[in-house]
């Protein structure tokens, strides 16, 4: 299994619990939800997030950052089925 590097490609995607976890050049994106239990289970899964969110904050304070990211581009496009 490869490493999730945050930041570096488009393309990646991480499964923690009920999380998905998608790499972006410019953001992470992180939906779903997460149960962290009082089992092994769970102690695994906040390890996991934990790594993920050292990860992202280590390579966010070795950026010069932007104060806030533009939003992303809207585009439209014909409708195929008209």
């Amino acid at each position: 299994m490869s490493k999730f590097v945050p930041y570096k490609n488009e393309a990646d995607v991480l499964h923690i619990g009920g999380l998905t976890i998608e790499n972006r050049l410019d953001r992470i994106t992180i939906s779903g939800d997460i149960d962290l239990t009082a089992d092994q289970a769970g102690l695994a899964d906040a390890h996991a997030l934990h790594r993920l969110l050292v990860d992202v904050v280590a390579k966010l304070e070795a950026q010069q950052l932007p104060a806030k990211l533009p939003p992303p581009a809207n585009t439209t496009v014909a409708n195929p089925f008209e």
